[in-house]
């Protein structure tokens, strides 16, 4: 690796597994000192901790429930008084509830919403105030925001289109100030929580334009170019890694 990050600070929400785990790594490779939050499997986290420090940089896992306001400003301050400062944030926590709209409950929408939109607002607002110029901010939406395929995702993709509306908004907030704001929207990538084999696999394999799904390290690598110096005439972008799933 290049080290094209050394000497910057980043916080991923929702580290501990999967695309996050993947962006905590990645980015770490590339020399950025990381912290990130999780909500369970403390083991997990400390092993993702020692990997990272293997690398030669800093690192710190955060217990924090992206559901809760106050957690979210908690990990952004922790992360600047433990490594010195913010440069990049990547809200990458989220959840997923599916449900036909006769049987989706309030609280499942309010806590899709909580998570997913709600959160990423707030993380960013207390991210700039300690951010300079060259400052990034990398949100990990969805292919569902243009594309919902099944019955039940209405309010999943109904929060991911809302962070598009988020980033082209608040890309005009943060330009003066050097600092990007970009949507990376995931298709269907290999991960615990969704299998690249099995009976659902394959029936999306077929609505894939390159028959596959994505893996974790492909998200990564794109985040990675978004955190550093080469996308600084990138920003209100939301931007497809889906294998052509929404062409």
């Amino acid at each position: 690796m290049n080290h094209i990050l050394k000497n910057k600070r980043a916080l991923i929400t929702g580290g501990s597994r999967g695309i996050g785990a993947a962006i905590v790594k990645r980015l770490a490779s590339e020399g950025a000192d990381v912290a990130f939050t999780y909500t369970s499997s403390p083991d997990r986290a400390n092993e993702i901790v020692q990997a990272v420090q293997a690398l030669g940089v800093q690192a710190l896992a955060i217990h924090a429930d992206s559901a809760d306001a106050r957690e979210v400003v908690a990990a952004v301050e922790d992360t600047v008084n433990k490594l010195g400062s913010i440069d990049i944030l990547v809200n990458n926590a989220g959840v997923l509830a599916i449900g036909p709209i006769d049987d989706f409950t309030l609280a499942d929408f309010d806590r899709t919403f909580a998570i997913n939109v709600r959160a990423v607002f707030v993380a960013t607002q207390a991210a700039v105030k300690h951010m300079k110029e060259g400052g990034r901010i990398i949100n990990i939406g969805s292919t569902n925001a243009e594309r919902m395929p099944f019955a039940g995702g209405g309010v999943y993709a109904m929060s991911k289109s809302a962070l598009q509306g988020l980033v082209q908004g608040l890309s005009r907030d943060l330009g003066p100030r050097g600092i990007t704001i970009n949507n990376v929207q995931p298709g269907p990538i290999a991960t615990d929580m969704n299998p690249s084999e099995g009976e659902f696999a394959e029936i999306l394999k077929k609505q894939i334009a390159v028959a596959r799904y994505g893996t974790v390290d492909e998200v990564a690598g794109l985040v990675a170019y978004l955190a550093g110096p080469e996308s600084g005439y990138i920003t209100g972008a939301n931007l497809m890694i889906d294998g052509g799933f929404s062409a």
